[in-house]
């Protein structure tokens, strides 16, 4: 495992940052731009994802850097759940659901492998 000296090194956060950007890009769309409750919801939460892997970085400590991770990864879920929202709605199409859902399921388990590897050097 590769020694990180900033967040922004960690690939979790870097896929993270992508993701959020995408959902920014996705809820500039005319309909979904103007349901302010779910925008400002989904917008929240996938930078929920990038913000707390970064606080915990700075804690200096796994334990709490562990415990920052299971919110970061908690949220990816709640992205996950909204954006099945945005395409029942009809703000989003199925294709593009499936698209981000792989996206976050593939950074959920990234982030649970950190979290794994974490606790293994803090046992």
């Amino acid at each position: 495992m590769a020694q990180y000296n900033d967040f922004e090194d960690l690939p979790i956060w870097q896929d993270a940052r992508v993701v959020a950007k995408e959902v920014y890009k996705l809820t500039q769309s005319s309909e979904f731009s103007r349901d302010y409750g779910l925008k400002d919801q989904i917008q929240r939460a996938s930078v929920s994802v990038v913000s707390n892997i970064a606080e915990g970085f700075d804690y200096g400590s796994n334990k709490q850097f562990i415990r920052f991770l299971n919110i970061a990864k908690g949220s990816t879920s709640e992205v996950r759940a909204q954006l099945v929202l945005a395409m029942d709605i009809g703000y989003i199409s199925e294709t593009k659901l499936n698209e981000l859902k792989i996206k976050l399921k593939q950074l959920s388990r990234q982030i649970a492998g950190f979290i794994k590897y974490l606790e293994s050097k803090n046992p």
